[in-house]
């Protein structure tokens, strides 16, 4: 039986997925620090936060800091900042973590947790995460679909707690003894549909309707899952069947909701493609693996971010 409770909870980064399960787990009754800066935290200051979701939507009391000292006290901090911005966060809110507290890497990429405890000697453990959330203004955000975590079986707690927290609080939380694969799994989503929304302008049904830009979806799959199986990493499901969900998935989402990428680029912000596209066309050039998809999505959206004022 999980034998830890985590009454009180921060988010490092309060961006669409950190306000998403902070506010879940402050709805169920935590006390949950969101770490947050400009209109946001002061929106969210002032009244909490705003959650529109497709179950419920309503205020939900949080805290909210705009230093990293706010991690401080917090049994539970989900580390939720950018993938490009891992290392200074991780820095920034080490001094301030307590020894028993348990840090989960709410991220897009493979390695984030490794390089957080690499910089900091913080033990993090990799979640992986499926929303379709964005910010809709200060203090409010727009949960449009999904809303479940992934977290690994080692070690057995802290994780059976984290996952128990999660599902009281209404997110379905699931236990894997292959977290990697579902790591890279998650990264394949990640290099079908973020790059492709974001240089398209289109919601993820738009890009999975049409038969081109179908066609480098399913590309960007069978280049990504063809380096993680170059790299060692066991895949949850074959090529065909994870090729068959993922464009299910996308057609699921509908023609409103865009990725991480297309937001990012939307509020005229650096993005994480290193992670994503940019990561399988390096990591596949180190095993010898081709992956010109991959590399030409990463190439023009950074392209894209050289034009950003």
């Amino acid at each position: 039986m999980p034998e830890r409770q985590f009454k009180k909870v921060a988010v490092m980064g309060a961006g669409a997925v950190g306000s998403f399960f902070g506010g879940m787990l402050a709805r169920a009754g935590a006390e949950v620090t969101l770490i947050a800066r400009g209109a946001h935290l002061e929106a969210m200051r002032k009244n909490g936060l705003f959650i529109d979701s497709i179950r419920f939507q309503e205020y939900v009391p949080v805290k909210a800091s705009g230093d990293p000292s706010g991690v401080s006290g917090a049994e539970l901090i989900l580390f939720c900042v950018k993938s490009l911005d891992t290392e200074g966060a991780a820095r920034s809110i080490a001094p301030h973590v307590s020894p028993a507290a348990v840090v989960l890497t709410l991220q897009n990429g493979v390695d984030n947790a490794e390089k957080i405890n690499k910089l900091t000697g913080l033990v993090a453990l990799p979640t992986v995460v499926y929303a379709a959330a964005a910010l809709a203004g200060p203090g409010r955000m727009k949960h449009a679909g999904r809303g479940d975590l992934v977290i690994g079986k080692t070690p057995p707690e802290p994780a059976a707690s984290i996952a128990a927290a999660f599902e009281a609080a209404g997110v379905p939380c699931r236990l894997s003894d292959n977290i990697q694969g579902e790591l890279w799994q998650k990264l394949v989503l990640n290099c079908a549909s973020n790059a492709v929304t974001a240089l398209t302008r289109a919601g993820y049904a738009l890009a999975v309707r049409n038969p081109y830009t179908r066609q480098t979806m399913i590309q960007a799959i069978e280049e990504t899952v063809a380096v993680a199986n170059a790299a060692g990493v066991r895949m949850p499901v074959s090529t065909a069947d994870l090729t068959r969900q993922l464009l299910d998935l996308f057609e699921s989402y509908g023609t409103e909701a865009v990725s991480s990428t297309a937001q990012d680029l939307a509020r005229g912000k650096k993005t994480e493609i290193d992670a994503l596209n940019g990561y399988v066309a390096r990591r596949g050039a180190e095993l010898g693996v081709p992956a010109p998809v991959n590399q030409t999505l990463h190439a023009l959206v950074k392209l894209v971010e050289d034009t950003l004022k």
